[in-house]
């Protein structure tokens, strides 16, 4: 079983979806989770738009946003009885996938579970996909793992 799995999180539903399968695995297989959230220069230049009328420091607010999301993921990890760790870093040194595939490598890790939008067409030609880049640069085996459609809810 995997042992050591790599969980890059952001505090979105499809984030949690993917948190909660790697839980399920950690536990089924005496495995730990750690968690890894990214500071991205996209959410760092959008919020600076936003905010500017705030004045401060908009990276250390991100940066702070950032920790509360890994604090939150960690209590949910050890409240399940599993093991876990948080990595923050920051990728105006590179892609988010990049760190993600070099947080693999250098841990190393076992597995990686994402959660994922799935996009497909236009869409996913306009944002692009973290997950997408992931999954053909891994040194590891990636799980992704869908966000919840209407038909799941329904």
């Amino acid at each position: 079983m995997y042992q050591r799995i790599l969980v890059p999180v952001d505090g979105s539903p499809t984030s949690q979806r993917g948190l909660a399968e790697a839980i399920a695995l950690a536990r089924s297989g005496g495995g730990r989770v750690r968690l890894l959230h990214v500071v991205d220069e996209l959410s760092f230049a959008l919020s600076a738009d936003a905010f500017a009328a705030y004045g401060g420091d908009m990276l250390s607010l991100l940066r702070e946003g950032g920790e509360q999301i890994l604090a939150q993921a960690r209590a949910q990890v050890e409240a399940a009885g599993v093991a876990a760790e948080t990595v923050l870093r920051d990728s105006f040194a590179g892609r988010v996938g990049d760190l993600v595939v070099a947080e693999a490598t250098a841990w190393p890790a076992d597995l990686i579970v994402i959660g994922t939008h799935g996009r497909r067409g236009v869409s996913r030609l306009f944002m692009g996909s973290d997950a997408e880049q992931i999954l053909r640069v891994a040194p590891v085996p990636v799980l992704l793992v869908r966000a919840q459609t209407p038909a799941d809810a329904g």
